[in-house]
């Protein structure tokens, strides 16, 4: 009977035992640096713990990723096709639907606002995660997953799959079915994730927290030293008392700046701080914000801060906004759309098709820009009129010619040039009836 009980519950036990073995796996281990930093943070050489909600109360880093994230997803998002003749055609299929600048991602948000978490995380912790969600085989929404709650893991058998941390529940999904975009850093410690520049910077945040809490706590005090009063002799506990409630008390807080206080029977003042002057504060912080800075890739000047002796207009200004567009914002846009190839589009099994972000969206605010950009593409033939009144978001020309591709000469129509006019023709018969070789005044001229 006693063979027969352990039989029967020997599969019982099988069952308990991979069960235990699987939430083990799924708990937060003691060498799980990116699960602890999401609770507790990272603590800095100033002392300060630096974690998501802490770095963003620093205004720099707070600048940084909301002007990047908002210039990224103020950008139109298109998918095309690329056809015989090296041809693009736009297309409006579900993932366009989906991810595109008039399609909806999700049931909750607007294209702009689901591209700008995207970034954001992205800045944040060097990592951005969507749940694709399909029927049948086409893509129908993209649920954006908090960064902090998900993490790719590589299973034994090498399987990448993507642990998700729901309401303390931990859930395991397949690589099909998360849009993952990665920041730089890919490879250097973990080639499935990308290095969170906030924990990559965990010294120059704290260091900005520090001198940040320390201006705080001196502006708090009436800008006041820390210090001591010296007496010549020792107090008992009812003088202490006294000393403390008639020169401490009054002098302390901001509301008590300005105040005066009396020293008397040998009583001095003795200061164990430096004053904001001595300490360097202001340059202290302006190499904070110079520093967070560089950890974003976001010129100071952008986010308001001008260098010492740098002006805030200007065409060095102009130089510094093109070079930030150019090494800042194009690699997020070109980060994002390698992924939406590689993961929403090939699956499909169509390898011509790809997303891209307008840039020229960027101009959108600088008119005299726009409009010399405009006339370059349509005096030199790569775009119509027509074409050029719908970035104008004007309504189309009834003009047979606006669709035409045309170039400077008179606006003359791509195929028409090397043909001649009607007044041309004229002065030719004129001249051949006056028995005028054109060719021979042409050399007289020459």
């Amino acid at each position: 009977m006693n063979a027969f009980v352990k039989a029967a519950a020997a599969p019982f036990k099988l069952y308990s035992a991979i069960k235990d073995e699987v939430a083990k796996e799924r708990r937060l281990r003691l060498n799980d640096g990116i699960g602890w930093s999401t609770f507790g943070g990272r603590t800095s050489n100033a002392g300060k713990v630096v974690t998501l909600d802490s770095a963003m109360q620093v205004a720099t880093a707070w600048a940084c990723i909301k002007l990047s994230a908002q210039a990224v997803s103020s950008l139109p998002l298109k998918v095309f096709d690329k056809r015989g003749g090296d041809n693009r055609v736009q297309i409006d299929d579900d993932i366009a639907d989906v991810i595109g600048s008039d399609g909806s991602p999700n049931e909750d948000q607007t294209p702009l606002e689901f591209w700008e978490g995207i970034v954001a995380w992205l800045m944040t912790t060097g990592n951005a995660y969507a749940e694709r969600v399909t029927v049948g085989r086409s893509l129908s929404s993209l649920q954006p997953i908090m960064s902090t709650h998900c993490r790719p893991v590589r299973l034994t058998d090498g399987t990448l799959v993507y642990r998700v941390n729901d309401r303390g529940k931990a859930e395991d999904l397949p690589r099909d079915k998360v849009f993952h975009v990665k920041g730089f850093g890919q490879g250097l410690k973990n080639a499935d994730e990308g290095l969170s520049p906030i924990a990559a910077g965990t010294n120059s945040l704290g260091a900005a927290m520090a001198a940040q809490e320390a201006a705080g706590r001196t502006f708090a005090n009436g800008m006041r030293p820390t210090g001591f009063f010296l007496f010549d002799q020792v107090l008992d506990k009812k003088q202490r008392e006294m000393a403390h409630a008639a020169l401490v008390s009054p002098l302390q807080g901001s509301s008590n700046s300005g105040g005066v206080g009396i020293l008397e029977a040998g009583v001095k003042w003795q200061s164990v701080s430096l004053n904001p002057e001595d300490a360097q504060m202001l340059e202290t912080r302006r190499f904070d914000v110079e520093e967070i800075c560089r950890w974003f890739g976001v010129p100071p000047i952008i986010i308001g801060h001008a260098a010492q002796g740098q002006t805030m207009w200007g065409s060095g200004v102009e130089s510094i906004l093109i070079a930030w567009l150019t090494l800042g914002i194009d690699p997020i846009c070109d980060r994002i759309e390698a992924r939406i190839k590689k993961q929403l589009i090939r699956p499909t099994g169509n390898r011509k098709r790809y997303a891209e972000f307008n840039r020229e969206a960027l101009l959108q605010m600088d008119s005299q820009a726009k409009a010399a950009f405009l006339s370059q593409m349509v005096n030199n033939g790569l775009m119509t009129r027509n074409e050029g009144r719908a970035k104008l978001n004007q309504s189309r020309s009834a003009d047979q010619n606006a669709d035409k591709l045309t170039v400077q000469s008179a606006m003359v129509p791509l195929d028409a040039l090397g043909q001649q006019t009607e007044g041309n023709q004229a002065r030719a018969a004129l001249m051949a009836w006056l028995g005028i070789n054109q060719e021979k005044q042409d050399d007289e001229h020459a």
